[in-house]
């Protein structure tokens, strides 16, 4: 077993990206690259680490232990009687990844933390909040309160609220290719090639970007979509996507597209780059200066599965979210007026 794995790390050493290329001539990244691998890794990074990217060995030790525990949940068949009560989906369904050393997904601020929120961020924040406490009369929760079945409430940074990914729309771009936190599912990303273009498909919510790669500019500044205008060009063996035209106030640049709403000017860069034979360096800067005083930057590395199979995401089968979520605000905002009522 040793002689192999020395055979195959003196394989990636040795290998090439140069030589990797398309029938005609492109960097090859084609293939299957989900990211269930990184699915233990936080977005931000523990306070207590600081700058530190990588984990010592008793922090790795005890994400280790985590994850043998994740472990030993899924191969549970029933759920205990005497176990939680959950509303979410059974533990089985959930992926945890394999345990990596990787401190955080943002690599840029250097500690590792989303950069704090620009002041007319701050102000539609607690406009939303203060709209929605001055029409019913009660605090929004942090898991999420909707006005009506359209409403996409989305309060300060460090909360999560539904939004449109709970209605199985969107998770968004960068929400698209994150792992979940703090597990998931269905996390399989697929690149096709083609002279001239590049799609990139998320398995999740079946989205499927279609980047042009002839120069042509971007769109017009009135189409806006949730998962922008993209187009790509090569930097030596690097795929380089700009994407721009975002339909802001919608969705957050946290996984599933939570977090708070970027705005219309959000630009996001990836840079896909071959390094080993099973491994894209994946990164993306995102950088909205309406909603954060700096850009930042997430980085990970994309290992290649092809046995992994896309499957359907059929996403409305059997979501009752929507709906519970809705009945569960009518029921705070009934009380809550019930109670007013009572004190006149």
């Amino acid at each position: 077993a040793s002689t192999k794995s020395g055979a195959t790390a003196a394989a990636a050493r040795n290998w090439t990206p140069a030589i990797a290329k398309t029938a005609w001539g492109d960097p090859d990244l084609q293939g299957m690259w989900p990211n269930t691998d990184l699915l233990g890794v936080p977005l931000q990074r523990d306070p207590k680490l600081g700058t530190r990217a990588l984990l010592t060995d008793a922090e790795y030790a005890q994400r280790e232990a985590r994850a043998k525990r994740s472990d030993e949940g899924l191969n549970q068949k029933y759920d205990k009687l005497d176990g939680p009560v959950s509303t979410g989906s059974p533990i089985w369904w959930i992926e945890h990844g394999r345990p990596t050393r990787q401190a955080s997904l943002i690599v840029d601020p250097p500690d590792g933390r989303i950069p704090p929120l620009t002041a007319e961020a701050i102000k539609l924040a607690e406009a939303r909040d203060a709209k929605f406490h001055l029409t019913y009369g009660v605090e929004r929760k942090a898991t999420g309160s909707n006005e009506t079945w359209i409403d996409d409430v989305l309060a300060l940074e460090d909360s999560y609220d539904s939004n449109i990914y709970d209605r199985c729309i969107t998770r968004g771009l960068i929400g698209s290719i994150l792992p979940g936190e703090p597990g998931g599912y269905n996390q399989g990303n697929q690149i096709i090639q083609a002279p001239g273009v590049v799609v990139i498909r998320n398995e999740m919510i079946h989205e499927a970007r279609v980047i042009p790669l002839d120069g042509r500019p971007h769109v017009g500044s009135s189409v806006r979509t949730y998962m922008g205008d993209s187009r790509g060009h090569w930097e030596g063996n690097t795929l380089v996507v700009e994407t721009t035209n975002f339909l802001g106030g919608r969705l957050g640049l946290k996984s599933n597209g939570a977090g708070t709403p970027y705005s219309d000017d959000l630009v996001i860069t990836e840079r896909f780059t071959r390094v080993a034979p099973d491994t894209i360096n994946y990164e993306a800067l995102l950088n909205d200066p309406r909603t954060y005083v700096r850009p930042w930057k997430v980085a990970f590395p994309l290992h290649e599965s092809p046995n992994y199979q896309m499957v359907e995401y059929g996403c409305h089968e059997g979501n009752y979210a929507l709906m519970g979520i809705l009945r569960g605000s009518f029921a705070e905002r009934k009380a809550a007026e019930d109670a007013r009522k009572g004190a006149k």
